[in-house]
C-alpha cells in the first residue's frame, strides 16, 4: 500500500464566500498517516482540525469542520481536490475560519497541485478498502442521496430548479477510471452558483459575504447574470465537486456508486456518517 503527498508547499489567498474576510492558505507536505488535516494558525496554540466525518459540525450551504470555538468553513472544493488528485496527506495551514473562495471552483486549487507534484509515500499498516454491500440511503422530502453496490467508485448528480437557464439537469464521474485524471478538466473548473431572488435574503442572513460575480454564478428569471458558463451542464457538475469533497471526509472512496438527486452539504453528510458507522 501506498499514499502520497504533495512534493512542495501550495500558496493562495483570497475572499472567503460566507464571511466576506480575506485569507491565506499554505498547503504543506504531511508523513505517511497523518491524513488531511487544518491548522488554524491564527489562534493560540495553532489548534489542528481533522478533516474527518466526525469533525463536521455544520452544513448549511457549506461543510464545516470543528467545534463552536474552533472551525474551518467550506472546505469541500479544497478537499475535493486535494482526494481526486490522490494527496492522502497534508497539513493545511489557514490564518482564519473560512477557505479561500477563489474562482469558485477548484481549478485553482488543481492546477496550485499539479504544479507541484506528488510525491510517492510508503504506508506500513494495509488500509483495506470500503466496499458498499448493500444500497444505503437518506432523504428529505423528495431529495436524495444513496450509496449502491459497483464496480467502481462512481458520482452521478441531478438537479431541478423552476429558472430555464438551469432547469433539470444529469451528470456522471466516475474517479475509478480517471486514468489521466479527468477531474482537472471535468469537475475542479465548474463554479459554484446562486439564484439572483435569494442573494438579498441571504446576505441579511449574514451569509454570502464574499460573494461576486467574479467568484459564482449568478442565474435569474431571464438567465444566467455573468455569462458565458464553462459547460452547459456547469451547475451539476459543481454539485458533484461538493460531493466529493464530502465523501472525501471518510479518508478514502467507498467502492460505490453515490447517486444523489436535489441533495445538500446535509445529506452527503448524512450518508458518509452512515457509511462511517458501518466501517
Amino acid at each position: 500500500m501506498h499514499q502520497h503527498t504533495l512534493a512542495a508547499e501550495v500558496i493562495q489567498k483570497g475572499v472567503a464566500l460566507h464571511s466576506g474576510v480575506s485569507t491565506s492558505l499554505r498547503i504543506l507536505p504531511a508523513e505517511s498517516g497523518s491524513d488531511r488535516y487544518f491548522v488554524r494558525v491564527d489562534l493560540p496554540n495553532s489548534p489542528i482540525i481533522p478533516a474527518t466525518v466526525t469533525a463536521v459540525n455544520q452544513t448549511l450551504l457549506s461543510t464545516q469542520l470543528g467545534t463552536e470555538e474552533v472551525y474551518v468553513r467550506t472546505v469541500e472544493h479544497l478537499l475535493a481536490a486535494l482526494s481526486a488528485m490522490g494527496v492522502d496527506n497534508a497539513r493545511i495551514e489557514i490564518d482564519g475560519s473560512e477557505v479561500p473562495l477563489l474562482d469558485g471552483s477548484a481549478q485553482v486549487w488543481t492546477d496550485s497541485i499539479a504544479s507541484v507534484g506528488l510525491v510517492l509515500q510508503q504506508v506500513c499498516d494495509e488500509q483495506s478498502p470500503i466496499f458498499i454491500k448493500e444500497p444505503l440511503w437518506v432523504h428529505q422530502g423528495d431529495a436524495f442521496i444513496c450509496a449502491l453496490p459497483a464496480p467502481e467508485t462512481r458520482f452521478s448528480y441531478g438537479i431541478d430548479f423552476d429558472l430555464p437557464a438551469i432547469g433539470n439537469q444529469w451528470h456522471s464521474w466516475s474517479l475509478s477510471t480517471n486514468l489521466e485524471n479527468t477531474f482537472i478538466t471535468e469537475i475542479a473548473p465548474a463554479r459554484t452558483f446562486g439564484l439572483l431572488h435569494q442573494i438579498e435574503y441571504l446576505q441579511k442572513s449574514g451569509l454570502i459575504k464574499g460573494g461576486s460575480l467574479d467568484n459564482a454564478l449568478v442565474c435569474g428569471s431571464d438567465g444566467w447574470v455573468n455569462p458565458p458558463l464553462r459547460f452547459p451542464n456547469e451547475p451539476v457538475r459543481h454539485k458533484i465537486l461538493d460531493l466529493v469533497g464530502d465523501i472525501s471526509l471518510l479518508g478514502k472512496f467507498p467502492l460505490a456508486h453515490f447517486l444523489a438527486y436535489k441533495a445538500s452539504h446535509n445529506l452527503h453528510i448524512q450518508l458518509a456518517q452512515k457509511i462511517l458507522e458501518l466501517f
